[in-house]
C-alpha cells in the first residue's frame, strides 16, 4: 500500500527520472508507482512514452503493468497508443517465451482502438499458427475482440478460416476458446461462423472432459445450436453428455440441462426418454442446494423446465419446501414452483406446509403464502374444500394482514366456486378489524354485492364503506359504484336512497372520467330497463383459472436455448446478446425515425411567434443517470437500503440531479450532502431540501452547484470523479459520482476571432491535443447539426474555412466554471465519417474536454 500514498508536487518529473534511470530494478518501482497513481485516478498520461520505453525489459511482471497502463491511457489519447505498437509486434514474435507473445497478443486485443487493428493482423496470425497452446488460445479470444473492432477486416481476411482450424486442435483449451469466439462471432455477424457438421460435434465432444469449467459451458452452448439428424444421433450426444450433469459448477450444470432438454424432444424411444429424465431430476434438485444467489438461477430455469416438462420432478415437491433462512426472494421463488408442482396426491403436505408459512412474520411472504393457498384451490376442484378449510383456520388467528389477503384470495375462489362457500363469508367478516389496503377494500366491497342478498346488513356496509366515496381510490370507487348497484337490484327497498346519492356524487363531484363514464352508464340502465340492467350487472360469470404463467410453446423453446442466461432469469428472450449488435440495430430504428416524412416542416416550435427574436430553444445534452450507491451497499454504520442514483447536468448553471430510493422499511430524514475538496471546487450551493422518504418511495431533486470551494491541487483524472457523502437517519454513506464536462462548461465561453487567435499563439504547442471521433451519431449528418449540438452546449463557433482537402476546418471556444479557456479545431470530411479534433489548453483539462466531445458527438440524449 506504499504506492498509494499522496502525490506531491512534481512527482510527474521524478517518476519520469525514475523510469528513464539504467537500473531495471528502480524502474520496475517507477512502473508501480505510476500504476498506483493511474489505479487511484491520477492522471499520469504524460509518462506514457516513458513507460512504453520500459517494455523493452524481458521481465514478465514489469511487462503486464505496463500493458495495463496501455491499455487505460489507449481509449482517451489512441495516439499515444500507435507509439507502443512496435513494442508489441517485437513481443509477439518473442521466440524464448510463449507467455510474453500471448501477453503482447492480448494487450493489443484489449485495447481497442481502431487506428492500431491493421498492426494486429500478422501477429495475430501468426499467433493463432503458434507453436505454444497457450499463444494459440489467446489468439482465439484476440479474434473475436478484433471482429468486435473491425469486422469488415476479419471478413476480408483468412481470420474465420484460420480461427475455424483450431476445431480440430488437440489442446482442449484451443478448442474451447475457439469455439468461445466462434460463438460470440457469429453472435455479432447474426449467422454461423460455420456450419456444424456430426465430424465437428464428436470433436467438440471428445475435448469436453479436459477443457476447463467455463471450457465445458462454451462447449454445452455451442452444442445446443446443433440439432442432430436422427434420434440416434441425439441419444448419442445426451449419453456423452450426461456425466456432466454431476458437475460442480452450477454452470456446467445449466449448460448440460438446456441441451439434454431441447435433445429429448428429438428422441424416439420412450425408455431412452425415462431414462435420461432420472438422471437429469436430481442434477435439478442438486442445484437448490447452492447458495443463495445460485438457487435462485436455478428456480427462475426451473420454472422453466417444469412448463417444459411438468412431471420431470414428479416426487420431488419436498427439496422446494422454505427453509427458515433463505433469503425472501428465494422463498418467493419456491412458493410459485410448489403451487405448479402441486397435484392431488401431494396436496396434503403443500397445505401443510403453506399454513405454516403463513404464520411467519415477514408480511410479503406470509401474504405470497396465503395467494399459493388460494392458486392450489382454483387449479385442484377436488381439493378446494382442504384449501377452504385451511383459510379459515388461518382467518381464526385474527392476524389482519393475514385476513385481509384471505379476504382477496376468497374473492377468487368464489369467483371460481359460485354459489358453494358462502358459509365462510361469516366467519371471515367477524374477524376483520381494519381494511387498509386498496384490494382488500375491493375484495370486501364485491364480496357484499355479489352476496348481497344472503348478507343480512349488507346496506349498512356498504354505506359505511362509501362514507369516504371521494378519497378512495379508483378501483375501490369502481367497486363501491358496482356492488352498490348489485344491491339496489337484489334489494330495492333498502338501496334505493343509497345508488341515488352515489350516481350523483359519481357523475357530479369525481373528477375521473372512468369513474363518471360508469356512473352514467349504470343511470342510463336504471332509468330506461332495470329488468335488462339486471342481465348486465348480475349476469353469470366466467369462471377463472389458476394464475400459474405458461408460456407458448415457441417463446418458451427459445427460454430453454437460454438456460444459464440472464434471459432464463428474466423470462425474457434476446434475440442478440452483444450490446454492439442493440447498438446498431438502435441508430437503424433511430435513422427511420429522422427519414420519417414530417407533415408540417415549419415546426411552430421552430418559428418566433411573439417577435421577440427567440427562435429555436437551446437544448442541452441530458447525462443520464447512474446508481452511485446501490441498496446494498452499507453506512459507516453498516447499515444499508439507501439506494441513490446521480448526474451533473448543465442548465442555467451546473446542476446536481439525484434520486433517492428508500428500500429500508422505515421513513429516512434529515437529509444532509457534502462533497469532498476536490479540484474544479465544486460545492453544493443551496442545502438539499428533502421530505422525510417513505419506505418503498423515491425522491427526485435538482441542486445548484457553485465552483466556489476548496479546490484541491491534485490534477483530475479522466473520467472526472466527485467524492461524495450523504448523511441521514439510516446511516452516513461515503460514494462517488463521475461528472461528465459538458456540465462544467460555462455560458460565457464566446471569443471573437482576434482573442481566439491571441490565445491560440500564448499557449504552448506542447498543450495541444489531437483526437479522432469515429462514432458519430446518425443525427448529425450535417455541418449544421453538429454546430448546433456543439453551440447548444456551450461550446461556441468562433470561424470556419475550407481546407485544402475540401475539409470542412471549425474552430471553437469555450471556458469552464473556474476560468480556464479551452480553444478547439475541428475537421470534418465531407461525408461526416469521422470528426479531426484538436484543443489547446492546460494538460489536465484536455483529456476531460476530449471525453465531453466524445459523448456529445455519439450521442442524442
Amino acid at each position: 500500500m506504499a504506492y498509494f500514498t499522496n502525490t506531491r508536487r512534481g512527482e510527474i518529473p521524478e517518476l519520469q527520472e525514475e523510469l528513464n534511470s539504467v537500473k531495471h530494478e528502480q524502474k520496475k518501482e517507477a512502473v508501480k508507482k505510476v500504476i498506483a497513481a493511474m489505479t487511484v485516478g491520477k492522471d499520469v498520461s504524460a509518462l506514457f512514452p516513458h513507460v512504453v520505453k520500459c517494455m523493452e525489459i524481458q521481465n514478465v511482471e514489469l511487462k503486464k503493468l505496463i500493458y495495463l497502463y496501455i491499455i487505460n491511457y489507449a481509449k482517451t489519447q489512441p495516439d499515444l497508443a500507435i507509439m507502443a505498437v512496435n513494442s508489441f509486434r517485437k513481443d509477439a514474435k518473442n521466440p524464448t517465451s510463449p507467455l510474453i507473445r500471448a501477453l503482447a497478443v492480448r494487450t493489443m486485443g484489449c485495447i481497442r482502438v481502431e487506428r492500431i487493428t491493421e498492426y494486429l493482423c500478422e501477429p495475430l496470425k501468426e499467433a493463432l499458427r503458434d507453436e505454444d497452446p497457450y499463444v494459440r488460445k489467446t489468439a482465439a479470444i484476440c479474434v473475436s475482440k478484433l471482429y468486435d473492432i473491425a469486422p469488415d477486416l476479419v471478413e476480408d481476411t483468412d481470420f474465420l478460416s484460420i480461427l475455424s482450424a483450431g476445431l480440430n486442435d488437440g489442446n482442449a483449451l484451443v478448442l474451447s476458446n475457439t469455439v468461445a469466439a466462434i460463438t460470440e462471432i457469429s453472435e455479432m455477424r447474426g449467422r454461423p461462423v460455420i456450419s456444424l457438421t456430426p465430424q465437428i460435434i464428436n470433436r467438440i465432444l471428445a475435448a469436453l472432459n479436459e477443457a476447463t469449467e467455463w471450457g465445458q459451458v462454451f462447449i454445452l452452448d455451442y452444442i445446443g445450436t446443433y440439432t442432430p439428424t436422427d434420434s440416434k444421433e441425439a441419444e448419442s450426444i445426451v449419453e456423452r453428455i450426461t456425466p456432466r450433469l454431476a458437475h460442480a459448477n452450477p454452470a456446467v450444470v445449466l449448460s448440460a440441462i438446456k441441451v439434454v432438454i431441447k435433445y429429448l424432444d428429438l428422441i424416439t424411444a420412450a425408455d431412452v426418454v425415462r431414462n435420461v429424465v432420472k438422471k437429469v431430476a436430481p442434477s435439478i434438485v442438486s442445484l437448490i442446494n447452492s447458495e443463495a444467489e445460485i438457487q435462485y438461477v436455478a428456480l427462475r430455469c426451473i420454472n422453466l423446465i417444469l412448463q417444459k416438462r411438468p412431471t420431470i420432478l414428479d416426487k420431488e415437491v419436498r427439496v422446494f419446501f422454505c427453509k427458515y433462512n433463505d433469503p425472501i426472494y428465494v422463498k418467493m421463488e419456491k412458493l410459485d414452483i410448489i403451487v405448479r408442482m402441486t397435484d392431488g396426491k401431494n396436496i396434503d403436505q403443500v397445505l401443510h406446509e403453506l399454513k405454516d408459512y403463513s404464520t411467519e412474520i415477514d408480511v410479503e411472504f406470509v401474504k405470497k403464502a396465503i395467494q399459493a393457498i388460494g392458486r392450489c384451490a382454483i387449479k385442484l376442484e377436488k381439493t378446494v374444500d382442504k384449501c377452504v378449510g385451511a383459510l379459515v383456520d388461518l382467518v381464526k388467528m385474527k392476524v389482519q394482514y393475514a385476513v385481509q389477503e384471505i379476504l382477496i384470495v376468497m374473492k377468487d375462489i368464489f369467483r371460481r366456486y359460485p354459489n358453494r362457500f358462502e358459509m365462510v363469508i361469516k366467519d371471515i367478516f367477524n374477524n376483520i378489524e381494519v381494511l387498509d389496503s386498496p384490494e382488500s377494500k375491493s375484495a370486501f366491497i364485491w364480496i357484499l354485492g355479489e352476496y348481497a342478498e344472503k348478507i343480512d346488513d349488507a346496506e349498512v356496509q356498504l354505506r359505511a364503506q362509501a362514507e369516504n366515496f371521494k378519497d378512495e381510490q379508483l378501483q375501490v370507487q369502481l367497486q363501491i359504484l358496482t356492488a352498490v348497484v348489485k344491491l339496489f337490484l337484489k334489494k330495492p327497498d333498502q338501496g334505493e336512497g343509497l345508488i341515488t346519492e352515489l350516481l350523483r356524487i359519481a357523475t357530479e363531484e369525481c373528477p375521473n372520467p372512468d369513474l363518471r363514464d360508469r356512473a352514467y352508464i349504470y343511470w342510463r340502465l336504471l332509468s330506461s330497463d332495470p329488468e335488462a340492467t339486471k342481465k348486465v350487472v348480475l349476469c353469470e360469470k366466467p369462471l377463472i383459472s389458476e394464475t400459474s404463467y405458461v408460456y407458448e410453446s415457441s417463446y418458451l423453446d427459445k427460454l430453454i436455448d437460454q438456460l444459464g442466461t440472464i434471459a432464463a432469469v428474466y423470462h425474457k428472450v434476446y434475440e442478440t446478446k452483444l450490446s454492439k449488435i442493440k447498438a446498431i440495430e438502435k441508430e437503424e430504428a433511430e435513422k427511420e425515425e429522422i427519414e420519417a416524412p414530417v407533415i408540417n416542416p415549419n415546426s411552430l416550435l421552430d418559428q418566433d411567434l411573439i417577435g421577440e427574436g427567440e427562435g429555436r430553444k437551446s437544448v442541452k445534452a441530458k447525462v443520464p443517470m447512474q446508481v452511485v450507491l446501490s441498496s446494498s451497499t452499507p453506512g459507516i454504520n453498516q447499515q444499508a437500503g439507501l439506494q441513490i442514483e446521480m448526474a451533473f447536468q448543465r442548465e442555467d448553471c451546473t446542476i446536481l440531479e439525484a434520486k433517492f430510493t428508500n428500500f429500508t422499511q422505515t421513513v429516512l430524514s434529515d437529509f444532509a450532502m457534502q462533497f469532498n475538496v476536490n479540484h474544479f471546487g465544486l460545492t453544493l450551493q443551496e442545502p438539499m431540501g428533502f421530505e422525510p422518504l417513505a419506505p418503498g418511495a423515491s425522491l427526485m431533486s435538482k441542486v445548484r452547484i457553485s465552483s466556489s470551494g476548496q479546490r484541491d491541487q491534485n490534477l483530475p483524472g479522466v473520467p472526472l470523479i466527485i467524492q461524495m457523502a450523504v448523511r441521514c437517519t439510516l446511516d452516513v454513506f461515503y460514494f462517488q459520482t463521475p461528472c461528465m464536462f459538458t456540465a462544467l462548461l460555462s455560458d460565457s465561453g464566446a471569443l471573437s476571432k482576434d482573442d481566439y487567435k491571441s490565445q491560440w499563439k500564448v499557449l504552448p504547442d506542447e498543450n495541444e491535443f489531437s483526437h479522432v471521433i469515429t462514432a458519430l451519431h446518425p443525427n448529425y449528418n450535417s455541418l449544421q447539426s453538429l454546430q448546433e449540438r456543439l453551440g447548444n452546449n456551450n461550446i461556441f463557433m468562433v470561424a470556419s474555412r475550407k481546407n485544402a482537402e475540401n475539409e470542412e476546418v471549425m474552430y471553437y471556444s469555450s471556458q469552464i466554471n473556474t476560468g480556464e479557456s479551452i480553444l478547439t479545431e475541428l475537421r470534418a470530411p465531407q461525408n461526416l465519417s469521422k470528426v479531426y479534433v484538436a484543443c489547446k489548453t492546460l494538460p489536465h483539462l484536455a483529456p476531460l474536454f476530449i471525453q465531453a466531445i466524445n459523448f456529445l458527438l455519439s450521442t442524442v440524449s
